[in-house]
Formats: C-alpha cells, structure tokens, sequence
C-alpha cells in the first residue's frame, strides 16, 4: 500500500486541527488504496495548538508533529514537513481547509499515474479577500514574471501533492531564506495546476497581515531575481550620463547669459534631494541582497525543534 504524507503547517490553530483531520479522514475513505500519515508542524504557537495536536494521537497512530522552540515561519514549517514526510508521495495543505480536500483524490491520481511529478491548486477568484490586498497580489506576480527567470502561476497555492522525486529535489535546496512558491516552480519537473473558487477559512483567523504578505513578497524578489540590481545599475548610468549633459548646458548657458548663472537655487536643491532619494532607495535595495548573503553565510539551521512525535 502506497503512502500520503500530509504535511500540515500550523500557528495557533488549536480550534481547526481537530475539524481539519475529520475532513481528511472523510476523503481518505474516497482512497483507501492509499495510507495517510499527518504531520503537523508546529510554529511556535501561543495557544493549545499543540495538545489539540496530542489529543488527535490518542485516537490514531497515523498522526506526528514536530513542535518548534519558537515562531521559525511557514516556509521553515514547509521545509520540515518535507524532511520528516516518509511516503511515496507527499502533500502540503493549509489547516483552516481553505485548500479544498475534495481535490486532493484527482491530485494524488494525476501523480501516482506517473503523468504529472506535481499537481497543485490555483485560485480563480479572491471572494471574501480586501480589493487592496487582491490588486497587490496580482502586481506581485506581474512584477515578479518580468524580472524573474523562474515564472510563477498567479493563485498558486502551496496546497499540492508531490511525488518523492520532486520533494528530495526540494530539500536539496538548503538555502536559508527561502520562498517555497519560486522552490516548487524551479526544481521544474512535470507540474499541473487544478483551478478553485476562494473557500473562507473554517475556523480561527489568519496570521497572515497585509504587512506580513508585503515582507514576503519582497523575499521572493529578492530570492529568485537580480533584476533590482540591474535596475539600480542602469539607473546610475543614466542618472551620471544626465548629469554630465547638465553640466554643459549649464556651462554653456553661463557663457551666452552671465547673469543667469546666480540664480537657479531651488532647482539645485530639488536635483540634490531627488539625486539623494535614487542613492538611498539604490542602498537600500543592495541593503537586501547583502541582508540575504548575510544570513545565509551565518549557517544557522532553518529551524529548531522542541519536540518530536
């Protein structure tokens, strides 16, 4: 018998793991070729995530956790899953069901017939989201499909079903800051993505904040494109090429029309701030990448484990 991890990152959410499993366990009866085992990832939660965790093992053998010292992030939750994950084929859901489990039978058939390496979930609609955070989202992905050689499908969700293959590619990927939406599409292999409606969460709220989603985007930027970098360097050519012509009409001008060489003040301080703001957004772009190579150079581990079960 063939078997499906399913790893699960959680972070205060002890009132749908419970409700999360139960619907697992209702489309496991659609598949019982198939044996589940549920690994769910704990992030550092404040709550009694963890003993909702604990009380579905009493009832089933089938169910582990790994508990962290402290709040790593999903992508860490992500990237332990995988690493503990023991079956054949390997699934990754969010627990407020928000990723349909109805679709996770076609998903595993499209993999274990061996005609996909991946099937994952795409969005088509937003419904129940803020119009703000919808518009930046597709920007996210237009932006980033320009400037990355690695392209993104807009709606993708993490939720998809991996064959071993495909995982041990991704765990090869060591890297500390990682972005696993750019991992899953550049370790390439034969990927399909099955489209769905937006479905609200269960139970609980989100932890995820516009900020928070914002400070993300810009990891995967930084994590799968030079393009800023490129930007900043044509920028500084075109902005000293301006200042040399600059130069010499004012030089010119001073010869034909002396006098009008005294006044010109504010135009001049109006060039120095706006020459100011492109150097200190230009620092603060190369700022990132060196922060990157800065904490990939440290070695720390990706995450730490408080307990494992």
């Amino acid at each position: 018998m063939s078997k499906l991890s399913i790893i699960v990152p959680v972070f205060n959410e002890e009132e749908t793991v419970p409700i999360f499993y139960d619907a697992l366990e209702k489309v496991h009866t659609q598949v019982p070729e198939y044996e589940f085992e549920y690994w769910f990832i704990d992030d550092g939660s404040t709550d009694n995530t963890i003993a909702s965790i604990q009380a579905l093992q009493t009832r089933t053998d089938t169910v582990h956790y790994v508990e962290f010292s402290r709040n790593f992030g999903k992508e860490a939750g992500l990237y332990a899953g995988l690493q503990h994950a023991t079956g054949e084929y390997v699934a990754v859901m969010d627990v407020d069901l928000q990723d349909p489990p109805e679709m996770l039978p076609e998903m595993l058939a499209g993999v274990s017939s061996g005609e996909w390496d991946m099937v994952g979930a795409r969005r088509t609609t937003r419904a129940g989201e803020p119009r703000i955070r919808t518009f930046f989202s597709d920007m996210f992905y237009k932006v980033i499909n320009k400037i990355s050689d690695t392209h993104l499908v807009n709606g993708a969700r993490d939720y998809r079903v991996m064959s071993r293959q495909v995982v041990d590619a991704i765990l090869s990927m060591t890297e500390y800051n990682r972005f696993s939406k750019g991992i899953f599409s550049w370790v390439g292999f034969k990927q399909k993505y099955l489209p769905y409606e937006n479905v609200e969460r269960v139970a609980g709220s989100t932890s995820w904040s516009f900020w928070s989603l914002f400070k993300y985007s810009i990891e995967g930027i930084v994590a799968f494109s030079q393009a800023p970098l490129t930007a900043i360097a044509i920028l500084g050519v075109v902005s000293f090429v301006a200042s040399i012509i600059g130069a010499i009409a004012i030089f010119i001008r001073a010869l034909l029309v002396p006098a009008s060489a005294i006044g010109g003040w504010p135009s001049l301080v109006v060039i120095m701030l706006f020459m100011g703001g492109i150097q200190l957004l230009s620092l603060g772009i190369v700022g990132r990448y060196i922060a990157a190579i800065y904490l990939e150079s440290k070695h720390r581990p990706i995450y730490i484990a408080r307990d494992v079960k």
